[in-house]
Parts: C-alpha cells; structure tokens; sequence
C-alpha cells in the first residue's frame, strides 16, 4: 500500500451498562484497509448483539470484495426496522482505503466523519444514493501523508446532553475541538483518546450513550525486524544475522543466545546493563548496530502484556517506563508498521529445566501471542523460522 493505516478506536459505554452498543471490526492487508462501526439500537446486550452482526457481515463481505449495495441489502434483510420507532436496528460508519491511498466512505444514519489535515478540516462532497429504501451517503476522495480521518457514534454527538450542555456537543463543535486540538503528529490512538476524554468529561464520567471514537490515519510504511532464538542449524546464523542488518528499521534482538550469535557475526561486543529497573523484567543489553537488546521469554511475555493493555487505555505512561519490556513494547507499537519475526527453532536448555515456570518452555507459543495482539494493533507481521 501506498501508506500504512494507523488506526485505533475505544469506546465508553452507557452508565450502568456492563456491554457496549457500539461495534467496530476491522481489517489490514498489504492492499487495503478496511473498518467498519456500528451503532446498535438502544443499549446493553440487545443492543450489542445488533451492532456485533451488523459489523461482522459488513467487514466479512467487504473483504471478499462484494460491493456496497450487496453489503447493506444483506444488513437490511438481517436486521430489520424497528417496527416500533420505525428506525434502523443498527448504523454503520464504513472506511475503505486502497492501494493507492484512495478512501471510499459509507454511512447510514452515523455521524458525518471528519477529515483533518494539520488542524485544517477538509469539506467532503456526498453524493447520496438509495438501497433498498436506506439513504446511504457516499464519498471517494484520496489521502495523503498524515490525513486523520475521525469517525464516531452518536454518543459523541450526544455528549453533554442535558448536564453541561443543553443540546449535546454539535457536529460543528467536535470539528472545532479537533482543529484546535490536534496536529499531524499524533498518533491515531492519541487522537481517539483526545476526544473520547473530553466525551467522558462532557458527561461527567457517566455516559448517556453508548460513545465510541475510531480513528484512521495515513502514515509512512516503517519496518522492524526482531530476532528470537537460535536457528536449528548452526550454519543459518549469518544468513539470519546478514538478513537483520539489510533491513532499513528498527533492528530488535531478543534472548541470550540470539544476542550472541548476533555479537559474534558481526563481531561486536555484547555489553549487558546492571541496572535493575524492575524485578520481575531482565536488564537489557547493547550490541552496536542493533537498536534493543533484551532478554527473551520473559521479556517479551511482559512487553505483549503492555501491548494488550493499549486498546483500552487512555493513558499509555505505562509504555515510557524504562526496563527492557516496556522498550520492547513501545518501540513495536510507535516505531513500526510493518514487523518480521525472525524465529529460530532450536531449543534452549535453559527451557526445559522442570523448576522453571510452565510458560519459559514454550518460547514459539509466546511469540505467536506476541504475533496476535501486534495484528490486532492493526500491524502487519510476517515471521520466518529457523
């Protein structure tokens, strides 16, 4: 793809509700970009299963390539009107960026997105069509580097509604706080958690909707390469060490014997730091040329820990910490888009010592749980074994 879709969303749900309405999906390749949020009618379960199916078809189809109208005719004949408020069991919101960076836009009945550009916000042009009796607004319109595109529920709308404002926070509103608020450096999750905090304070802590912010921006491809474990065979060392050094990113060598082999390929010293920043987290080391160093199993157990935790935080000082799992995690989720896990395969002894907890013996299923929670960040992970 032209460029990397950073994208993030959160949501708060409706006071006394333990299950949001809301529902986004989405999904990333290496030739499109594909979100989808609905917003089920009501509130609490029912409203949650709504928004789920409506989500889950949507996304299923539009990766297979079907075309709108066959999306929402399918959403339509799932999921019918209410027949007592004579509305829609479910909106959606629908983002399609291709290959070439062009976005194509679908809404029913959701809040209008907004399209920012260095705290300018760009008009879009609709062109509305209807299916199946549904008023669907559309819009194609192309990207470029660091475009931010916010797209919300109505509980966003909604905010303030009766408590600190009177009629909510208006479409015009919001656009104004982005404006003012955020720039082109931002990362989409600090973007989502700006405005979602001031939806939070809007209502005091105590939503009177289902409130979800997701948001999309157009990045330059960065790459990272992490190397864990020695290769079965011996021979492989330099071909998987000269494979590291030809990657242009970030270069991360996690465990012992990876760090070694390294070392010893490029015949550079292996220096490990004393400073114990946390008990529980092994110190990290430094080789020249390589930009961290870390030990393996429990380093990278306790950094996919901190990585899980970024979806529903709205504060990550938790990733600026200073042990090795904390570098590890927020390089892996700042620094890099695109990642390939170079795994060797041979097994280390020091792993299969019966007084060593369960976990330490199974460094592949630690690297595959690194592998999933960095693919729902929205990354795109390759991996090599060895």
């Amino acid at each position: 793809m032209k460029f990397f879709i950073d994208f993030s969303s959160s949501s708060l749900n409706k006071y006394g509700e333990e299950l949001c309405g809301d529902k986004v999906e989405f999904y990333h390749d290496e030739d499109k970009f594909i979100a989808v949020l609905s917003d089920g009618l009501g509130s609490g379960v029912k409203a949650n299963i709504l928004a789920t199916l409506t989500a889950k078809i949507a996304i299923t189809m539009l990766k297979e390539g079907l075309p709108i109208e066959d999306v929402v005719d399918t959403v339509i004949h799932t999921l019918p009107v209410c027949s007592i408020r004579n509305l829609a069991y479910s909106t959606f919101t629908i983002i399609k960026v291709d290959s070439n960076g062009i976005a194509y836009v679908a809404e029913f009945d959701n809040p209008s997105i907004f399209f920012l550009n260095d705290r300018e916000v760009k008009k879009i042009e609709w062109s509305t069509s209807e299916i199946n009796g549904r008023k669907i607004k559309e819009s194609k319109f192309e990207l470029k580097e660091k475009d931010i595109l916010v797209f919300v529920s109505d509980g966003v709308i909604h905010a303030g509604v009766g408590k600190i404002l009177n009629l909510g926070w208006q479409w015009d509103d919001i656009q104004k706080y982005l404006k003012a608020n955020t720039n082109r450096n931002m990362s989409s999750k600090t973007v989502t958690n700006l405005l979602l905090g001031a939806c939070d304070q809007l209502y005091m802590q105590q939503p009177g909707d289902d409130t979800t912010v997701a948001t999309i921006k157009a990045v330059t491809p960065k790459k990272a390469v992490l190397f864990s474990g020695p290769p079965i065979d011996p021979n492989m060392d330099k071909t998987v060490v000269d494979k590291i050094m030809n990657v242009r990113g970030k270069k991360i060598v996690c465990g012992g014997s990876a760090g070694n082999i390294v070392a010893r390929e490029l015949d550079r010293e292996l220096k490990t730091s004393f400073t114990i920043i946390d008990k529980d987290i092994p110190p990290i080391g430094y080789i020249k040329g390589i930009d961290l160093v870390t030990e393996g199993v429990l380093t990278i157990r306790k950094a996919t820990g901190k990585l899980e935790k970024i979806k529903d935080s709205t504060d990550l000082k938790f990733l600026y910490e200073e042990d090795g799992a904390s570098k590890l995690a927020r390089m892996l989720y700042e620094d890099c888009t695109h990642i390939k896990l170079i795994i060797g395969r041979a097994i280390n002894p020091a792993h299969q010592n019966p007084d060593f907890p369960n976990e330490l013996s199974i460094k592949l299923y630690v690297l595959n749980e690194l592998k999933m929670v960095l693919t729902s960040l929205g990354k795109i992970v390759e991996v090599e074994f060895y």
